[in-house]
């Protein structure tokens, strides 16, 4: 089974820095409370499994999180039977011991995983919040502390690995996007402990390559590979190496859109 998967507990971290864009927290604690499923939505790297890990530690719950991806099945969540010492004995996934015991399970770019998937989400889903599990017989009820939260990249949606309607309109949905310039100077030179004076040129460059997203780039620069490059340059790194390392090369292949990035670093970072 190829999945990745970290889990926390209550008591045992400390609250993961988070700034707020909007009201994203207090829609996060309402959902909980009223025992909503929530819907995440945003580009790669802007915040939204930070996002996450800051509610959960706040709200003193556990947090599941499966990052998904293309082989990732409905029995990857819910579990399966194994062999152990010889006798068969069925084994919990995450989705399930979520289920069991409380807490939140965060299933990261949910679009990635098998289509099954949705199936079992529907009914945790809905006003019976039960997860039926076929091969035990079993129907769990989700308890009071159950919160299940999804994300995905609208930007990279096409027509086979699309959230349905029918699935989305199950969410309480928030929109996620690169903070304004201030606020991610501020996060990136907390993050990288690189001064803030040092951090703005770098978060000027990040906002011209998102501007290219679309026409030369898949996808702009997270706010993710700013932190990287950043603590790079912290580290002792020239800036135009750390820019090469962190801002340029993980976005493309081509060599022609890779020399063009560098002119418009060059002209922004000398």
């Amino acid at each position: 089974m190829n999945l990745h998967l970290s889990a926390t507990a209550p008591g045992k971290a400390l609250v993961p820095h988070y700034i707020p864009a909007g009201n994203e927290c207090e829609l996060f604690e309402l959902a909980w409370k009223r025992k909503l499923p929530l819907l995440l939505k945003g580009p790669t790297g802007c915040g939204k499994t930070r996002f996450v890990s800051h509610m959960a530690a706040k709200l003193g719950l556990p947090l599941s999180t499966v990052s998904c991806h293309d082989d990732l099945a409905a029995a990857d969540l819910t579990g399966r039977y194994l062999l152990k010492g010889g006798d068969t004995v069925w084994v919990d996934g995450p989705l399930t011991r979520a289920v069991r015991n409380g807490g939140v399970c965060y299933l990261d770019e949910v679009v990635e995983a098998r289509k099954d998937v949705a199936v079992v989400l529907h009914p945790l889903t809905d006003d019976r919040r039960i997860l039926p599990l076929e091969r035990t017989g079993e129907t769990l009820e989700a308890p009071a502390e159950f919160m299940l939260v999804v994300s995905y990249n609208p930007g990279y949606q096409n027509i086979l690995k699309a959230l349905k309607p029918s699935t989305k309109q199950r969410f309480v949905a928030i929109e996620f996007d690169f903070l304004p310039k201030e606020q991610e100077i501020a996060i990136v030179s907390a993050e990288s402990g690189l001064e803030e004076r040092q951090v703005a040129p770098l978060v000027n460059l990040a906002q011209r390559l998102r501007a290219m997203k679309g026409h030369d780039l898949e996808e702009g620069v997270s706010t993710r590979l700013l932190v990287y490059c950043a603590s790079l340059i912290q580290s002792g790194l020239k800036p135009r190496e750390a820019i090469s390392a962190a801002l340029i090369e993980p976005l493309t292949d081509d060599p022609d859109v890779r020399l063009a990035l560098r002119e418009v670093a060059g002209a922004i970072i000398p």
